[in-house]
């Protein structure tokens, strides 16, 4: 299993907020290039999201689903990328102030090729992704994506 950590300037529920929006998933999720459709339930237990991965033309197309989420403390995820494999995601959110929390995001390989490679070599693949992806997380969330939600939704 993999984990990183990072401190986000924002509250907690915002940080949330950005999970929540299955249409951001390609705006923090590294590698993640299209989103083709969001179930309206989303992000319910078994809620899923419909996405391209990888750059156009080869783009493998796949979804991720939601298998337990306790808002706004966390969310965890069956990230599929067939043939490569599935994993096992985890975003974890802890407050640390009224302004900015803890996001701690755990990722294990379970099916397919990736499942066999050595704990170790898989830290080594995707801990620098998952940084990323912990980083635009925190951009979002940081740069006013609440605000943006808000006036969108007010025309």
């Amino acid at each position: 299993m993999v984990q990183v950590t990072r401190t986000i300037k924002a509250p907690m529920h915002e940080v949330f907020a950005v999970l929540a929006d299955g249409w951001a998933y390609a705006s923090w999720v590294v590698g993640a290039s299209h989103i083709r459709g969001v179930d309206d339930t989303w992000p319910e237990v078994g809620a899923r999201i419909h996405h391209s991965v990888g750059m156009w033309p080869l783009t493998i197309q796949d979804t991720t689903a939601v298998r337990a989420v306790d808002s706004p403390h966390s969310i965890e995820l069956d990230a599929r990328l067939w043939p490569i494999g599935a994993a096992i995601v985890r975003v974890e959110l802890r407050a640390t102030g009224p302004t900015s929390c803890e996001a701690v995001m755990t990722e294990e390989a379970v099916r397919g090729p990736g499942r066999l490679m050595p704990p170790a070599l898989q830290a080594v693949a995707l801990r620098p992704r998952n940084r990323e992806s912990l980083s635009r997380l925190a951009d979002l969330a940081e740069g006013g994506y609440m605000d943006a939600r808000e006036g969108s939704q007010e025309q």
